[in-house]
């Protein structure tokens, strides 16, 4: 899913500043104009994040590079390290799993490390509201919401309106109730649960959070010790059974921790690569837990010695009561093998990538699991990136592959302004992933997968083969166009949220951000609602959805990259509901917290009268902040 403008702000991996301020001292990502800086550019190309004269930097490389620079299993690389806070690495090197490798440091000498990584660790403890005791007993009868990823099998994000406690015509009616603030965050964008009376939530500090659905106080937090991108899945729990939530964090690992008490219970390593990470959420079903695994490998292969590349998508099936890995399908089932050797002398290994950035659609009646895939690292490309992918869930064997986009294959190399370009495939992109899992629509007996890309085009196909029954160019598509993290179905009705960002190789002529309405079974264009551009003079501003949306009785809820959370009708995408997230509120802590763009697979969440949605999203051009915001009907009035 990176690209020419998304890698910029992944400049962390050298300038870890811009994406790890915190709340109160947020710094917008890289700008265009930035990448002309020759001095950025150097970064870019290979510089560690604090500069060689920190005092971190000797450290980090007497003590870290070794593991973390050379491709060590299990030790995770200088990239993905930095996508970590800076309290997470310290309590790692103080109590946490490199306790030991560290003890020859004093504490001074961590927090050098530490901030030569990715800043300073935060000293003051950001306050938080805790319940009272009390308060906010855990509510058994409250069973958890099968709207969102990994709880609705068919991944059609429906919310129900005896669920949602809302229809289209109550939005004008909602009112801003509580606004929770993620301490030292810039992004917001693991997708709310709601079960037994709280919002569970993830955040990039690798804290979970279960929040009191009507006040927002705080039950319980769980410390995951890096940043949670996933929302939680919580299966329903019987009589007597301990509820239980799973979800990842960035280091590929899936927690599975008690929903009463927020205490673990069992954390597994989902992937040895040390680039590897977790972006889409893992699905509950029948005792297993479904992880999907993506990773970062793209961005150290801009460094001509670096050999790409070894990672393959996968997915881990896990017991879902132990935590034990039952097996691992992955999307490209040969490991890579060296093919040729780069003009330093270093092997290029292949076929790699194909990450699964998506949690996967269930199909409960065949057993199925079907997920889509991003594009291959290096070359040759294969068959198995840009597809959709059907996979037995006993045996884990592949039934069927779709490939909508063949020859894609790409890495950070080919970015235009890195200047040896050694290790960028033949291919050469376009990079035209599929971030979402194709949606199992059904109705009067029929049944269909719909499936969105990046390259703005919508298919549908047969669930039994994967054959392609239709397809529908809606948009411009690109590398940060078309269809991103997910889409809604109501009925036959489906909601194709475009992004469609625009740069110099995708001009804003020919864009077309905003939400469209399909025919599930025919692909027919039903009705186009293009967003308008508010942005003005905003930085990182832009109109396009790019974050997941969710749908409701007679509308469908859609994050906006500038900020704006709108409702769309269902019969002709008439705007119903608009309102600007990219301000300030004042959150339940007293703090000054702050809103900005929808990203990622966070969509909306509504329940039981209540709307909860996060907003800001620091990462790739868009704007960041740190809040989630609980809306509801208002009061009744006093007799």
């Amino acid at each position: 899913m990176l690209n020419q403008r998304s890698f910029a702000a992944l400049r962390p991996v050298f300038v870890a500043s811009l994406i790890f301020g915190c709340a109160e001292q947020q710094v917008p990502p890289a700008t265009e104009s930035e990448l002309d800086d020759p001095e950025i550019r150097a970064q870019l190309q290979g510089s560690s994040g604090g500069g060689a004269e920190h005092p971190g930097a000797a450290l980090y490389e007497a003590h870290c590079a070794t593991c973390h620079n050379t491709g060590i299993a299990r030790a995770p690389a200088l990239n993905i390290l930095q996508l970590l806070s800076p309290d997470a690495i310290l309590t790692s090197l103080e109590s946490g799993v490199m306790r030991q490798q560290a003890s020859m440091l004093d504490e001074q000498q961590r927090r050098d490390v530490v901030s030569f990584l990715v800043g300073e660790p935060d000293t003051t403890p950001a306050p938080l509201v805790m319940c009272e005791p009390g308060a906010s007993p855990f509510r058994r009868a409250e069973l958890p919401t099968a709207s969102g990823w990994g709880q609705r099998h068919d991944n059609t994000r429906l919310v129900s309106a005896t669920t949602a406690g809302l229809t289209a015509s109550d939005l004008a009616s909602l009112e801003i109730r509580w606004v929770f603030d993620y301490p030292g965050a810039s992004r917001a964008r693991s997708q709310p649960s709601l079960a037994g009376g709280a919002v569970h939530v993830g955040s990039q500090s690798g804290t979970v959070y279960a929040l009191d659905r009507h006040t927002g106080c705080v039950r319980w937090t769980y410390e995951a010790g890096a940043e949670v991108r996933t929302g939680l899945t919580i299966p329903a729990w019987n009589d007597g059974d301990t509820p239980v939530a799973y979800f990842a964090d960035v280091l590929a690992r899936t927690h599975a921790i008690n929903l009463e008490t927020g205490a673990g219970i069992w954390k597994t390593k989902v992937d040895e690569h040390p680039n590897a990470t977790a972006t889409g959420q893992p699905v509950y079903f029948d005792g297993l837990v479904m992880q999907p695994i993506s990773s970062l490998e793209v961005v150290p292969a801009a460094d001509p010695n670096y050999s790409c590349c070894s990672f393959r998508g996968a997915i881990a099936t896990l017991d879902a009561a132990t935590g034990e890995m039952l097996r691992k399908t992955h999307t490209i089932p040969e490991p890579p093998a060296q093919v040729a050797t780069n003009n330093v002398g270093v092997a290029v290994l292949a076929p790699s990538g194909a990450p699964v950035w998506n949690s996967p659609t269930v199909d409960t009646e065949r057993r199925r699991l079907y997920f889509g895939t991003g594009e291959n690292y290096s070359s040759p490309a294969d068959g198995n990136s840009d597809a959709i992918i059907a996979m037995d869930i006993d045996s884990g064997d592949i039934v069927w592959v779709t490939q909508t986009t063949p020859r894609d294959a790409w890495n950070v190399a080919c970015m235009e302004f890195i200047e040896n370009k050694t290790n960028c495939p033949e291919e050469e992109g376009p990079d035209l992933d599929f971030g979402a899992p194709p949606m199992l629509v059904r109705a009067d007996d029929r049944e269909v997968l719909v499936a969105g890309q990046k390259s703005g085009e919508i298919f549908g196909l047969s669930v039994e083969s994967g054959e392609i029954l239709w397809r529908r160019q809606v948009s411009r598509g690109g590398v940060q166009g078309g269809m991103h993290f997910g889409m809604a179905a109501e009925g036959e009705l489906v909601y194709v949220p475009i992004s469609d960002y625009s740069d110099e190789q995708w001009p804003a002529a020919d864009a077309k951000p905003g939400v469209y309405g399909l025919d599930a079974f025919t692909g027919e264009l039903l009705w186009s609602q293009p967003a308008d551009d508010v942005c003005g003079d905003r930085v990182d501003c832009d109109p396009g959805v790019s974050a997941a949306v969710t749908a409701i009785d007679g509308a469908v809820l859609a994050g906006h990259m500038d900020g704006r959370l709108r409702a769309y009708a269902r019969d002709d995408g008439a705007v119903l509901w608009s309102v600007d997230t990219d301000r300030e509120f004042t959150a339940l802590s007293g703090r000054t917290a702050r809103g900005g763009s929808f990203g990622g697979g966070a969509a909306p969440v509504a329940f039981d009268g209540m709307l909860y949605a996060n907003s800001g999203y620091g990462l790739y051009f868009h704007r960041p902040g740190n809040v989630l915001i609980a809306w509801g009907l208002p009061e009744p009035a006093d007799d």
